[in-house]
């Protein structure tokens, strides 16, 4: 029987199988792989033969006119991919390091974190290492963890939900995010108020024209449910959007209330694009932080990025996370 334990396996494969394996799997033909490999087509049937007999299975079915993987072909094709991948990027990360650079980091935000926290790290590594490529993406947590599952990016701050227990991730707490509603500047609730210190009741808005999350966001969900606990029904005239260039330009145009998160508000008040009304929003997201994959080692640029997004994550909200593994 033969001997298929990690060890044996680590010590006999050959990056060779490995390539010849992926190129099995593109070109379908033994002959076309050899070529696209520099090697005789009998070598590649020797190489393959060999990797067979080694793991004891056999990876793809000979066809009258070309190769097909079996079932065990497209699980070694799979980690091949990944193997191959990997030796790719750090051969990019040693030129890098010889060229004097720290290479790429490739980051992912959700909206909140992505205004007030990423621009800031983003920033802060610009300073120290300027060689350092930096790649941006803002989305919503589950497309940037499955780019995170995908390696398109090396660094997600975004919120773990039960769904992503499966997924072998390092998440680091950081912060919650607060909501708040706001309307256009000199909208007609704000000057309805005889001081700064008022606050408005959500019973006085609940009829009002509101600008939402999607049905079935969690945001949404929260936010009906906010209504139903102060025994009001939900708000029924509603417009349902995930756009942010949107939502400031809705609001510019009429006296509609939108329900964004604090971080993101506070942003476009600062820069006069709204308001925020001064009414309780009991509607809280669950805390958001750096999420990165447990099965593969960061690299220097990807450790300089979370480095920094501890540092302005300190800076700004006060807390240090303490790093946990998936849950």
């Amino acid at each position: 029987m033969l001997d298929t334990s990690p060890w044996y396996v680590r010590t006999r494969l050959k990056t060779r199988q490995l390539l010849l394996v992926v190129a099995l799997a593109e070109e379908g033909n033994i002959h076309r792989a050899a070529a696209a490999l520099n090697m005789t087509q009998p070598a590649a049937s020797k190489l393959l033969r060999e990797l067979e007999d080694m793991l004891g299975a056999v990876l793809f079915e000979r066809m009258p006119r070309g190769m097909r993987p079996t079932l065990y072909g497209d699980a070694l094709i799979r980690h091949a991919r990944a193997v191959l991948g990997s030796l790719d990027q750090a051969q990019e990360e040693l030129s890098a390091l010889k060229a004097g650079r720290l290479g790429h980091v490739a980051v992912g935000a959700i909206t909140s974190p992505g205004v007030r926290v990423l621009p800031a790290a983003v920033a802060a590594v610009k300073r120290t290492h300027a060689n350092l490529r930096v790649s941006v993406e803002i989305d919503a947590s589950n497309v940037l963890l499955e780019h995170l599952a995908q390696d398109k990016l090396d660094v997600v701050l975004g919120r773990l939900s039960a769904e992503h227990d499966k997924l072998q991730l390092r998440y680091e707490p950081l912060a919650g995010e607060p909501v708040c509603a706001v309307v256009r500047p000199g909208h007609p609730m704000l000057g309805a108020l005889q001081d700064e210190a008022q606050a408005i009741a959500l019973a006085d808005i609940a009829r009002a024209t509101w600008v939402v999350p999607p049905v079935g966001s969690v945001l949404r969900h929260r936010f009906e449910l906010m209504f139903q606990r102060a025994s009001l029904a939900p708000p029924s005239n509603v417009v349902e959007t995930p756009a942010l260039l949107f939502i400031t330009r809705v609001l510019e145009q009429s006296d509609m209330i939108a329900v964004l998160t604090e971080d993101v508000a506070r942003y476009y008040a600062a820069h006069g694009m709204v308001a925020i009304l001064p009414v309780p929003m009991d509607c809280q997201m669950d805390d958001f932080g750096i999420i990165t994959r447990a099965d593969g080692l960061l690299t220097p640029a990807a450790s300089v990025m979370i480095e920094a997004l501890r540092q302005v994550s300190a800076d700004i909200y006060g807390t240090h996370g303490g790093e946990q593994g998936a849950r």
